[in-house]
Parts: structure tokens; sequence; C-alpha cells
């Protein structure tokens, strides 16, 4: 998907929006805020415009909040955008990393006991939360338990991961949810085409959010891939035997969500729904301990690809 902060636009989270801009406007914002929904449904571009309206409020070309839209000559998104804003901490999981790191956390505890710019309000941006490991957590939680004065924490988590239970209750918790059809509305809007158009309609996934379909197709426009020529099974083959899981980072994160689709799709379909069951369930244990011990995927693609796909 396009990078969050360089999204212009903001799609289909009128009333999310509304609601945060209000409890900021009333000034009852907490400064522990946690976005929480599916990955890929625009949670880092929600935070992104909502950081960029606080910002820009007293700026020339702020933010439009009728049409949520980030005004690009304004000074606090160029800022934000180069990581360059003084009151602007972002946090991520770092390529190639498995969790997100205590150095990280001391980091930006480091710069959270500092002043603010002209007195204005800070922000500290964590994406993929879920990816703190114990220590990372506990080191944050410090500091979001007794923050600095004009310090907003807005943390950003994928639901279908677990989160440490003591961090989220002491956050207000949006939970962001897109429909099937706003997630259609939304990709069509984010790439000014219809999306029936470029996917097979055996891709076309109600699980699927705008960042999933978006990483799909730019994946595909790489790689010069034609997907309406691909159904699903055919996708998964051409993933596995060509190794894309290895050089395409999109890939890599969401080649599992592919995986469980086709699962799901034989499911269905079969009469030996214990069989696929017991296989299914063996095959997440194997996902589990290659990410624990941090293997190789490759003898469990061709597990998957001789026994389910039968290739």
């Amino acid at each position: 998907m396009n990078n969050p902060k360089n999204q212009i636009k903001l799609y289909g989270m009128n009333k999310f929006f509304n609601e945060i801009v209000n409890l900021f406007i009333s000034k009852k914002l907490p400064n522990k805020i946690l976005l929480s929904g599916s990955k890929g449904c625009g949670k880092a571009t929600f935070a992104y415009h909502f950081i960029n309206y606080v910002f820009s409020i007293n700026q020339e070309n702020s933010y439009n909040i009728k049409l949520n839209e980030i005004n690009t000559k304004n000074a606090s998104f160029q800022l934000v955008k180069n990581n360059s804003h003084p009151n602007f901490y972002l946090i991520d999981l770092m390529e190639d990393k498995r969790n997100i790191e205590i150095s990280q956390i001391r980091n930006m505890i480091n710069y959270a006991n500092k002043s603010s710019f002209n007195n204005e309000p800070k922000f500290v941006l964590i994406d993929n939360v879920e990816y703190l490991n114990v220590n990372s957590a506990n080191a944050l939680l410090k500091i979001v338990e007794e923050p600095n004065e004009n310090l907003f924490f807005i943390l950003i988590h994928n639901n279908s991961e677990k989160l440490i239970k003591t961090l989220k209750s002491r956050c207000l918790v949006f939970k962001i949810n897109l429909t099937f059809d706003q997630s259609i509305n939304v990709t069509n809007c984010l790439l000014n085409e219809n999306v029936f158009d470029l996917l097979n309609n055996d891709l076309i996934s109600f699980y699927f959010k705008p960042g999933d379909f978006i990483g799909l197709i730019n994946f595909a426009k790489e790689n010069k891939i034609e997907l309406n020529e691909y159904s699903l099974k055919k996708l998964l083959l051409l993933l596995i035997n060509e190794s894309y899981y290895k050089k395409n980072y999109f890939i890599k994160s969401n080649i599992f969500t592919l995986i469980e689709l086709y699962f799901l799709r034989i499911l269905y379909q079969s009469k030996h729904k214990n069989k696929i069951l017991n296989f299914y369930t063996n095959f997440i244990i194997k996902i589990n301990y290659t990410n624990k011990f941090n293997l190789d995927y490759e003898s469990l693609f061709m597990e998957f690809k001789s026994k389910v796909l039968n290739e």
C-alpha cells in the first residue's frame, strides 16, 4: 500500500475522524489512544490525518476537515513526511526484525522527556504495537502511565494479533472496521480504478481490506503479473515456485492470509472436512514453530504445494 504518511485523502472514516476531532476540540482527548482494527484498513492513514489536523490548526494551508484532506503545501505535512517535525516521533517494526526492540523505546523516552517545540502538542506514533516484546512493553508502560503534559501517544494495533492487556487497558480504544463494500469503495478511490477490473473474481475476498488489495495490485504491477488471469490456486503456485515470499515484503507479510483463504475455500467445498481441518491445524502449528525459531519457509511451502495444491 502507499505510504500512509503520503496519503492526502482519508476515505471511509468520517465518523471515526469526527469523533476524535470533537474530543480534541473539547479538550477531552486522552493522551493514550489505541487504534485497533484489521491490517490494511487504514489505521495509520487515519493517525497521520489527525496529527496533521492538530499540527496545522494555526498554520497556513491547514487541514480540510470537510473533505478529510491534507493540504500538501502545509509545513507540518512536509516535516512529518520527511521525519523532521520536532513534535512528532515514530516507532515501527524495523525490516527484518521480529520485534520492536527496547532500544527503540528508550530512544523515544529520551525524546518524550524533552519540552515540546513552541509548547504545541507532541505526538508519539507507534505502529504495529503488537510486536512489542515483554521488555519493550514494560518500558513503554512506565511512560504512558504518567506522560508529560501535552504529550499524546497513538498506538496502532492489528486486532488479529494479541496485545498486552495492561497496555490496552490504559488506552482509549478506537475500533476501526470497514465492511467489504467500504473496503472496495476505499480501494477504488485510492486507485482511481475498479478493483473488479484488476483482479480475478477468485481473488476477491471478503476478508481483504484496502491495504491488502492495493498491496497485491502493486506487487502484480511491479512483476508484470495480470491478476485478472490468476485464480487463487494459480497465484499461490506462482508465489511459491518463484519464491516471491523471499523477494517481496508484501508477499512475505501476507502469503499466509492467502493460504488461509485457500484452506477456507476447499474446506467449504470438501466432503472430508475433518481431514482438511487436521492438516490445517498442524500446518498452523508448523508456521508458528517456523516463525518462533526464524526458520526457512521453503519446506513448509513445498508440503503445502504437494498436499493441498496437489502439484
